[in-house]
């Protein structure tokens, strides 16, 4: 589906606060409440939207360590695999497969540097682990929203 203007435009203003009324999104995007609904309601029918949440900050919750924890598999697991087993583990809140040595790169968050480790214990006990290799973080130096607060974003374009 290709996005025009305005529907980038009423994605950014859902991005940047999913609650706003449509009213309040239409007064943003020179529309009237019914015809971003309308948009809105196409954008979920298409997939454009997949859904609306909650953005929790993880400290709330208690964990406030985080992880990056490369998997290096056994022969050829296919990435359906691993993301089905990392899956199961609450703690891992993206992985993705990536190029280099590397066949998946996880990222975790827990509530101390024995919870990451302990996390990172069950991950490797999978029968398809050979090994991983973990970095913590220390501080985050950049964590930028998708998009920006001028709705200017590279992913939209």
């Amino acid at each position: 589906m290709e996005l025009d203007r305005l529907d980038r435009d009423i994605i950014g203003a859902l991005v940047e606060d999913a609650r706003a009324t449509y009213a309040e999104i239409g007064q943003r995007v020179g529309l009237s409440a019914s015809a971003v609904k309308r948009r809105v309601d196409r954008l979920r029918e298409t997939g454009a939207i997949t859904g609306f949440t909650a953005r929790v900050e993880p400290a709330a919750l208690g964990w406030t360590t985080e992880a990056y924890v490369e998997l290096f598999c056994a022969g050829k697991t296919s990435p359906a695999e691993i993301g089905v087993a990392v899956a199961r583990h609450p703690e891992v809140v993206s992985a993705c497969t990536i190029t280099g040595e590397a066949d998946a790169l996880l990222h975790i968050r827990a509530t101390d540097v024995r919870h990451v480790e302990r996390v990172i214990e069950r991950i490797a006990a999978e029968p398809f682990v050979v090994r991983t290799k973990s970095s913590i973080v220390l501080s985050r130096l950049i964590d930028a929203p998708l998009i920006t607060p001028r709705n200017e974003s590279p992913f939209l374009a």
